[in-house]
């Protein structure tokens, strides 16, 4: 069963100069208990996508429904069932981190005695329980990022959106985010996640949708993606630039229908495609040392999500952020300034 679908899913953010489609036909499945990883450039729609599925946009056209409930129409019932972590911690500053987790308790409509005895359990969860009587201005960007996913799981919700929950932390405070992200998984949660880090979306996604430009470009699990841009290639660094001709010529013999093999001399290095896999390898390896040829380096490699990014779209997925974005929170805070 799906637990959120979108089809045709349009939004256009109007100025007075010009017009911007931030989404063009989004469609959209995901299973329930599994992790979807949006994965795109900054612009390229994914936290517009996220807001009109936890129902803090309209589409302009197009229709969604998240655990049931139609995002527009039943907008209300549905904010009782989702949890939301957006790009930047939506914490109260001047509070307490046990002080904060209470308060959203009680946006979901616990009782102030269920409220503390929730904000108590995350906090031990999340690593917080020293810091939980500090004010939330003294934090880490890594323990307020922790704060921020807690208050969105304080209603016990098993729905996720996760947008981009771990941009502007440092490597130690990212891995274990995901690690959080992954006992949200074991107890059986769903998550959207966006992300533009493409290994963050190798890591946790159990299907990856790739956005550019508004559109879904490309979808499938991380295996599947990569081998849309071809499959494993060797690489060997030989020693000596002597011996560069006779080792093209033992990486010739490891693919008998199409031995193309690219040679770079001043950096000593060749490279075949290969669908031998680690076997290939090793008879290259033995076949190299029959033949006296010294090597520095010497490996397989796979593609990555980068190299699907970047097959797919003309350019890498940690781009510069287009006029798109920018519209989108133009437009967003001009909303926010007008009556409903």
């Amino acid at each position: 069963m799906d637990a959120i679908t979108a089809e045709g899913l349009v939004k256009i953010y109007r100025t007075r100069k010009n017009e911007v489609r931030a989404l063009d036909g989004i469609d959209l499945t995901v299973g329930e208990g599994t992790v979807l990883g949006l994965l795109g450039p900054n612009g390229a729609g994914k936290t517009t996508t996220v807001r009109i599925l936890a129902t803090l946009l309209k589409p302009d056209a197009g229709r969604a429904t998240v655990a049931g409930f139609d995002v527009v129409r039943q907008a209300q019932q549905l904010r009782s069932v989702i949890g939301l972590s957006g790009q930047y911690a939506a914490v109260d500053e001047n509070l307490t981190g046990r002080e904060n987790l209470w308060m959203f308790g009680r946006l979901y409509q616990l009782s102030s005695a269920d409220a503390k005895q929730r904000a108590g359990e995350l906090l031990e969860q999340f690593d917080l329980s020293d810091a939980a009587d500090r004010v939330v201005k003294t934090y880490s960007g890594g323990m307020r990022r922790r704060l921020d996913l807690g208050s969105a799981l304080i209603g016990r919700p098993k729905l996720m959106f996760l947008d981009e929950p771990t941009t502007g932390l440092d490597p130690r405070s990212r891995l274990g985010m995901w690690e959080v992200i992954r006992g949200l998984v074991r107890d059986g949660a769903t998550l959207l996640l966006t992300t533009q880090y493409l290994e963050e979306a190798d890591e946790l996604a159990d299907t990856i949708a790739v956005v550019d430009r508004g559109k879904i470009i490309a979808r499938g699990t991380s295996d599947e993606l990569k081998s849309q841009v071809g499959g494993e290639r060797i690489e060997v660094v030989v020693r000596r630039k002597e011996d560069i001709s006779r080792a093209g010529e033992i990486l010739a013999r490891q693919d008998s229908t199409n031995p193309q093999v690219h040679s770079e001399e001043h950096t000593r290095r060749l490279s075949i495609a290969t669908n031998g896999g680690a076997n290939r390898l090793m008879q290259l390896m033995r076949d190299l040392a029959e033949a006296e040829i010294e090597i520095d380096d010497i490996g397989l490699h796979r593609p990555t999500l980068d190299d699907v990014f970047l097959s797919l779209t003309g350019h890498v997925a940690d781009g510069p952020k287009p006029d798109a974005e920018a519209v989108s929170h133009a437009a967003a805070a001009a909303r926010s300034e007008k009556p409903a």
